[in-house]
């Protein structure tokens, strides 16, 4: 088989990403492995592809041997038919939460392992945005937006991005993106802030889409939870409630 050219190779990564995600899960990325195995697939024949594809059979394997939810996240309040996927309603954890409400602190990893606290933030007024990974296209739109917003805001303000994405994950897509203005933070170890919010969503175990505004005091001053999880949020709503309290 001649070797595929470089767009052949990255078409076929997007649909594989894009369609585990959004579409066939971790089902979706073993049938095109399995094509991928039988030589039916272009990136065997890629000189990138070996490594691509050692990536997505480390992923599999890694889904594979992936922990069962903690009995915290068993045990969590569900909230059913709040947000859908490509019109499929999705099962929320955790407790809502509203405007005016104190906002619960969590611990999440950043780009260098370390846990941030989010009451760390304290004093600032923050833009909490919740993606379910930075690596589809919705979300690398609304991040590349916030990181956009972030430079004509002002030092008073924060753009915290959170996902399920893996810390390192998260940092090779800023480094692509030349994302410098959001902090990325990843909710995979512990799902602190998908419980502790109630935007974890139980089917997926990823984030849904959501963005909440907190004032200096650490009040929540905005919520936006985003019906569709592949729709971008309301960008304006977001910045008229910033603007608000800065």
């Amino acid at each position: 088989m001649p070797f595929a050219s470089q767009q052949q190779v990255k078409q076929m990564a997007y649909r594989i990403i894009i369609g585990a995600i959004l579409g066939g899960g971790i089902g979706g990325v073993a049938g095109h492995l399995r094509r991928c195995v039988s030589g039916a697939c272009p990136l065997t024949s890629s000189p990138i592809g070996g490594a691509i594809l050692g990536a997505l059979i480390g992923a599999l394997a890694a889904s594979a041997l992936q922990a069962p939810a903690s009995d915290k996240e068993d045990s969590m309040k569900e909230r059913a038919g709040l947000v859908t996927m490509k019109g499929n309603p999705l099962t929320l954890l955790g407790n809502e939460v509203k405007a005016g409400d104190k906002a619960p602190d969590f611990v999440a990893l950043d780009t260098s392992l370390s846990p941030v606290r989010f009451s760390s933030f304290r004093g600032k007024v923050c833009i909490l945005s919740s993606v379910p990974s930075l690596d589809t296209p919705v979300c690398d739109l609304e991040t590349r937006r916030f990181n956009e917003e972030a430079g004509k805001l002002g030092e008073d303000v924060v753009v915290l991005t959170v996902s399920m994405d893996l810390p390192f994950a998260q940092k090779r897509w800023c480094g692509a993106a030349g994302v410098t203005r959001v902090k990325t933070l990843s909710d995979h170890r512990d799902a602190s802030f998908g419980m502790a919010y109630g935007v974890l969503i139980k089917e997926l175990r990823l984030l849904a889409r959501a963005v909440f505004v907190v004032d200096r005091q650490g009040t929540i001053r905005y919520v936006q939870l985003v019906k569709e999880v592949s729709s971008e949020p309301d960008y304006d709503a977001v910045l008229k409630a910033v603007r608000g309290l800065i």
